[in-house]
Formats: structure tokens, sequence, C-alpha cells
């Protein structure tokens, strides 16, 4: 029972680093640039993700611009783009094949089924969470080394935005998820192994009743 709670629980947080993992795929907000000037009224928040370029003025306009040429982006913005969908698509199918193998429910076949599709879908989530990490960290260390560098104008420098963070949280979620995953089922796999189920063995005194009583029916 505590063994189906803790898969429930993990599922929840797979849940969470999926529907995290999406939106920071697609929030534009990567790293923003907010100018004030001399004038809050006329004060531009730039923003920039991995699909899009946006502009939100103090005075309620917003705008967009996509990003449609591939080969012109930085190769880092490039490689977040591939490893966020890989993520997005590697922790749909976690949900999917974890679904078939957590214990409260009543797909996946017999016992030995379901702890193969519950390991499964939990190295499906670690790997989710490792893509996810690795695009976020990249990106976040372009951000700093770019404000630090003091050749770079104040006004072409920006900060870490609200999908990054997502990001982050989101491949946490993913992470522990697809640990609790393995180890629920690894567990069980190493107890399975160690007290192996007993054989019942019939006394030696009723088997040597048996056998005399076969002999008799050949005699």
């Amino acid at each position: 029972m505590a063994s189906a709670s803790l898969q429930f629980f993990a599922f929840i947080l797979a849940l969470f680093g999926v529907f995290g993992d999406i939106a920071a795929t697609l929030l534009p907000n990567w790293k923003v640039n907010a100018d004030v000037g001399s004038n809050i009224i006329t004060a531009i928040t730039q923003m920039q993700g991995l699909w899009m370029d946006c502009t939100w003025y103090s005075t309620g306009m917003f705008s967009c611009t996509l990003k449609y040429s591939i080969l012109s982006l930085p190769v880092y913005i490039q490689a977040a783009r591939t490893t966020m969908v890989l993520s997005c698509i590697l922790s749909a199918f976690g949900i999917c094949i974890t679904t078939v193998g957590m214990k409260c429910t009543k797909l996946g076949g017999d016992t030995d089924s379901k702890n193969h599709a519950c390991f499964a879908g939990g190295v499906c989530f670690i790997l989710a969470g490792i893509f996810g990490l690795v695009p976020t960290s990249w990106y976040t260390r372009e951000i700093i080394s770019n404000f630090l560098d003091q050749t770079i104008p104040e006004s072409s420098k920006h900060e870490p935005g609200g999908a990054v963070y997502t990001g982050f949280i989101s491949a946490g979620f993913l992470l522990i998820a697809g640990v609790i995953f393995c180890s629920s089922c690894f567990k069980r796999q190493q107890g399975e192994w160690i007290y192996p189920p007993k054989q019942h063995h019939l006394p030696s005194t009723e088997q040597e009743s048996n056998a005399g009583y076969s002999l008799k029916d050949y005699v």
C-alpha cells in the first residue's frame, strides 16, 4: 500500500513536470531586458524565447515576432529547442507507460509486466529531466556570461526569465519522479530475489506411503 501511494505521489510530480516542461518550451520569457529609461510611462520590456521574441510596452501594447530561421540562431538556442522538445516527448511517453505500470491501476497484466512498465516509465522521466536540465543550465550560463561581459552594452544585457526557472523546477520534478518509480520496482525485484517464494514439500512419511501405495497397485 505504501509503495502504491509513493508511486501515485511520483505520478503527480511527473504531471507537474510535464506541464511545466511544455510551458517552459513555449513561453517567450527565457531572458528578459527591462529598459525603463527616463520616463516610466514609456517603459519597454523585451523578452526572448526559443521560438519568438516579444516586446511589452507599459501602455499595454504587446507584439511578438517568430524566429523562422533556425540556422541564424545561436548554438545554445538550437540545442535548447531540440532537447526541450525531446524532454516533452519522453515525459509524455513516461506518463503513458507509468499509467499502465502503476500498482493502483488495473492495466498492464501481471505483476512482473507492471514492474517492467513502471521501470521503463521511470527511465523516461529521468531522461526527460536530464534533457530539460541541460538546456536551461546552458541558457542560464550564456545569460550570466553576457551580463558580466564589460564589452557588451547595458541595453543588450538580459536576465533569466520565468521560463528558465520553470524549466529548472520541471526538470527536478521529472528526475524525482523517475527515481521514485525506478527505485520502487527495483526494491520489489530485489526482495523477491533475496526472499524467494517457499516451496511446499510433502512430508517424508506421506511420500513413503504414497510410494508404497503405488507399488501395491502395480503388484
